[in-house]
């Protein structure tokens, strides 16, 4: 019976691992609320926040915005550099944002408000590929994977949460 029950235990242990370290995350852009807007300078970009941010597959990104006096236009590299607003790939006017990171490689996007994306109003993150799946500290991709600058590794909630689980899992199978 004690054989059967840290069986059970260690799957649900296993489980719980995998789920951990798979789980999609809605991002809030910027980390706060009221993010979407004209950067005060250089250091308060969304560029600057987004570079220290880790973005996976299966991520989404989420914008909160007067939807009424702004917008989120989702723009090739070109548009984004130019900020032209005349070929998109997706506009949002709603206020409340949720784009999915559906492959690896850059997005990019501009304000739609009228001089606000000259300004500084626009995102640009990198998504890493499906290889770079794992949630603990590792290197950022190589140059040669993505384009854009490197993205500094996360926090270690993640791993301390995946920590967790396996202390959780070890106790559980002692005290069987």
């Amino acid at each position: 019976m004690a054989v059967l029950s840290r069986r059970k235990i260690s799957s649900l242990v296993f489980f719980l691992l995998f789920l951990s370290f798979t789980e999609a995350k809605e991002i809030l852009v910027g980390g706060k609320p009221d993010a979407w807007k004209i950067p005060s300078s250089e250091s308060d970009s969304l560029n600057k926040w987004a570079e220290n941010s880790r973005f996976r597959i299966g991520d989404s990104l989420v914008w909160k915005y007067n939807g009424g006096k702004d917008s989120v236009l989702q723009v090739t590299k070109e548009a984004y550099t130019g900020c032209n607003i005349s070929n998109l790939i997706a506009e949002y006017k709603d206020g409340n944002t949720k784009v999915k990171l559906d492959k690896s490689g850059p997005f990019y996007f501009i304000s739609g408000a009228k001089g606000h994306c000259e300004q500084g109003q626009k995102l640009h993150v990198i998504v890493i590929s499906q290889k770079h799946r794992y949630t603990g500290i590792s290197p950022a991709p190589s140059p040669a994977e993505i384009e854009g600058p490197a993205v500094a590794p996360t926090s270690g909630a993640e791993g301390f949460k995946a920590s967790f689980l396996v202390t959780l899992g070890v106790l559980a199978l002692g005290y069987f």
